[in-house]
């Protein structure tokens, strides 16, 4: 496994970590089993694997309850716990109230990478006060690190503005072939200051697995909504799926495989598939320690630039 660090802090993570979304009872559908996400966190950790991520929005709470079963055997100092304090809980009192919470549902004493969910979309709650209490609950030990999600540059800079002690060390962020918006500005923004890219639905929530198709959509609660399951987008998509599937039979790999490996060409970038089962996580971690060649990326990024991805 290789291993990089968060940011300019000392906290390695591994190359790929996992996401635990689909902790959330039957949001992601009839077939999620705790004791299943338990084993996938596990046979993760037996790969290498030491970056799990959550939130308290997950399920209400039920992912991380999830995450501190699994992780309740391992040893705490070999791990990187991170999980997201919910959009509306960004002032002073709330925020601490819900790290405490946090804490308490994964059952450990501190969190390593702990992060905003998403800044206030209506700026009633002042970015100066969430950062003062984020480094609040640094100061006194109760986090390791400083990271956001879903953040533009502008408010990147302004929450840096805040900070003294500390800095930013990642930006949580959807980020798949097929949703590259970050690219234009916040990706050369975070290089540029040494903030990590977490990438959030690194398989947009499953198109690119290769496993859906026109005829068969999922139906969960989750996806149901997502425009990439649009017919006419996953028809579009349906094009690009055939190349990743002979690239992936040349490479010996799976389709889920090779659309991983496509984001961690960025050396910045640290995609958090979620896993439902032992297997998965497997099938995950084996999207590293190998490269896509130069002919492979000029067919992919050709089918690429011929999809229309319709949003309305």
């Amino acid at each position: 496994m290789e291993y990089i660090n968060l940011g300019k802090s000392d906290i390695k993570v591994s190359r790929i970590g996992i996401g635990t979304w689909q902790a959330s009872y039957k949001e992601w559908g009839n077939d999620v089993d705790d004791d299943n996400i338990i084993q996938a966190v596990h046979r993760s950790y037996e790969l290498g694997v030491n970056f799990i991520d959550t939130a308290e929005i997950y399920g209400k709470g039920h992912s991380e309850i999830i995450v501190g079963k699994a992780i309740k055997d391992i040893d705490r100092d070999k791990i990187i716990i991170a999980t997201k304090v919910h959009g509306a809980h960004l002032r002073h009192d709330e925020l601490i109230k819900s790290v405490e919470l946090s804490m308490k549902r994964l059952g450990v004493k501190y969190i390593d990478l702990y992060q905003i969910h998403w800044p206030d979309p209506w700026e009633q709650i002042s970015l100066k006060e969430t950062m003062k209490a984020m480094e609040e609950l640094y100061k006194d030990g109760k986090i390791k690190a400083i990271g956001v999600s879903n953040f533009a540059v502008r408010d990147l800079e302004e929450s840096l503005n805040y900070l003294s002690r500390t800095s930013i060390v990642s930006n949580q962020v959807r980020y798949n072939m097929l949703q590259r918006e970050i690219e234009e500005e916040v990706m050369p923004y975070c290089k540029k200051n040494g903030i990590t890219i977490i990438a959030w639905s690194p398989l947009a929530q499953g198109v690119l697995t290769g496993k859906y198709n026109e005829n068969n959509l999922p139906r969960d609660k989750i996806r149901s909504g997502n425009e990439l399951f649009k017919k006419n987008n996953i028809k579009q998509i349906s094009n690009l799926l055939k190349i990743l599937e002979k690239v992936a039979q040349y490479k010996r790999k799976t389709v889920s495989q090779i659309a991983l490996n496509w984001l961690l060409m960025h050396d910045q970038v640290v995609p958090i598939p979620g896993a439902k089962t032992p297997q998965q996580a497997e099938a995950n971690v084996g999207a590293i320690g190998w490269k896509l060649e130069p002919d492979e990326l000029e067919k992919i990024e050709g089918e690429l630039e011929k999809i229309d991805i319709d949003y309305m």
